[in-house]
This record gives C-alpha cells, structure tokens and sequence, in this order.
C-alpha cells in the first residue's frame, strides 16, 4: 500500500491529531526534505562532521534546560561513527489508537523551528541550526535508540530513510537517547585528538548540558563541564 501523499510524506494518520510542536507527528518520512539536504550537503553540513555532531548535541543540551540540567557523551569511533548519548528523558514516543509505539520523526522529517526560518539560530560553531533530519539524511547509517520511562526502542536509518521498523529493546531501567551515525562520503571527519578538544569547547557553549567528549581513535577523553551558574 502507498502511505506517500504527493509531496513525498509517509503519511501516519493516527498521529494527525496530536499536536506539533518540532516536527509533524503526521509525516514518518519526508523523502523530499530529505533529498534536498542530500543534495546540498556543502550548505547543511558546512563544518563536515563537527556540525553533525553539534546538530546531535543541540537536541541533548534542548532537554537539559528544560530539566535544569543534563549530561551527553560523544564518542568518536574507530570505524568514523560518532555516538552522542544524553540522560534525557528519551525522544517523545506514544502509542497510537491501535497500542502501537510512534515516535517523533525527529529524524526523517524537517524540524519547524529551524529548517525554514529565514534567520534560524546558529549553533557552536556558527553555522545556522537545522535539525536532526541533516545528520540523518546525510549519514550512510544512523541508529536512533530512547528509552522512556513506558519502554525502549531502536530504529536503524541509512541517508535518512527508515530500512527497520521501531523495535523494542529491553528496558535496562535508565532513560536517555543514542543517536550512532556514521556520515557519508565526503564529509570531512576531524582527524586526531586536538579536533576532540574542540569539539568539546564547542558543546560547552550550552549552559545546562556537561560534555564529555571520547576519542577511541587515540584513547582521549575530554570533559567538559557546564558554565558556572546552572541552576539544577
């Protein structure tokens, strides 16, 4: 059956109602908006992998302020992925009239605060913020796994588009989100542990959000704390 409205949606009809707030609960996949970014992705991507990177840990520093106060990790690997992980909350997931677990489409779909705002606000490294979905749609593969206090999933993409369904993982009794990508060709990786270091200079522009940055290319890890001042 084709879900796919004329602009190129995944249409998910149970969610329609809910209410938006950064992305459309009605719209899985956007395969438009995820071709646009593909397509330029010297202009979404400027900073190569360190602007992927921010755009990811953006999302984590979000949930921090709204709780006073959070942690991330961002792991650089050996293989070129990179692994941010926070002790949010988890990504917004609820259950549609049928008990099936839905996701916000943080990854798949434009983020309507930011993607089409004349003047969106700039992130660390003072390039404009866009969302997610260009970290998604222009990494070879992304996994997006949240645990939530009513359960854990996990969904693997690969240039933003969904190749597995929302799966259930155990619940190991924590909450947060992971987000594992490793960017496509030919973005730019930072190469050796001072590009670590500002990396983590960078996400310590975030008042509520303690960084840690782990380099296990070289075995450097690199904290960095929140701004004196944060309440929580």
């Amino acid at each position: 059956m084709d879900d796919t409205d004329g602009a190129g949606h995944i249409e998910v009809p149970a969610a329609a109602a809910w209410r938006n707030t950064t992305h459309d609960w009605a719209g899985g996949v956007d395969t438009g908006h995820l071709s646009r970014i593909r397509d330029d992705a010297a202009a979404f991507a400027p900073g190569g992998l360190r602007h992927l990177v921010l755009e990811v840990v953006a999302y984590a520093a979000d949930e921090a302020e709204s709780r006073g106060g959070g942690r991330c990790t961002v792991t650089l690997h050996a293989d070129g992925s990179v692994s941010v992980a926070d002790d949010g909350r988890g990504t917004d997931t609820r259950f549609d009239d049928a008990g099936r677990a839905v996701r916000k489409p943080v990854m798949a779909t434009k983020d309507l605060r930011f993607f089409d705002h004349p003047e969106p606000p700039p992130l660390p490294d003072g390039h404009p913020r866009r969302g997610m979905s260009v970290v998604a749609a222009l990494s070879a593969w992304l996994v997006h796994t949240n645990r939530r206090a009513g359960g854990a999933w996990t969904q693997r993409y690969e240039y933003g588009m969904p190749v597995t369904g929302l799966t259930l993982v155990a619940d190991d009794g924590t909450t947060g989100t992971l987000v594992h990508f490793r960017p496509a060709e030919p973005l730019p990786a930072p190469d050796g542990p001072a590009a670590a270091g500002t990396t983590a200079a960078w996400a310590g522009s975030w008042p509520y959000l303690s960084v840690e940055v782990v380099d296990r290319r070289t075995g450097v890890s690199r904290p960095r704390p929140p701004r004196a001042g944060r309440s929580g």
